[in-house]
């Protein structure tokens, strides 16, 4: 269960990404690195989870969770702004090969 804090903390940082310096919406989702029942799965909600089921010297699951910051947006947001990748259309991308 999210604690209220977190929840305000959430509001926060969508807002100011969605705001921003120019006013541009800006959405941003991470990849969670598989494919699961309802196809690719992305985090939207700006929860960063990761979980290790280590079992080195009889270790338990760790796990740790963080939320982005207004300021990690707006790194991101630079970076994806100075790379031009907006730009591209995707449709001359090459399909996938067996690799990747």
């Amino acid at each position: 269960m999210e604690k209220p804090e977190a929840k305000e903390a959430l509001k926060e940082v969508k807002s100011r990404a969605m705001a921003g310096n120019d006013q541009d919406e800006f959405y941003l989702r991470y990849y969670v690195g598989h494919k699961g029942k309802f196809g690719h799965e992305f985090r939207p909600d700006g929860k960063l989870r990761y979980a290790n089921n280590s079992n080195y010297k009889n270790d338990t699951m760790i796990r740790k969770e963080v939320f982005l910051t207004p300021a990690v947006l707006r790194e991101y947001r630079r970076i994806i702004s100075e790379s031009e990748i907006m730009k591209e259309d995707d449709n001359n991308w090459p399909e996938p090969d067996r690799l990747g």
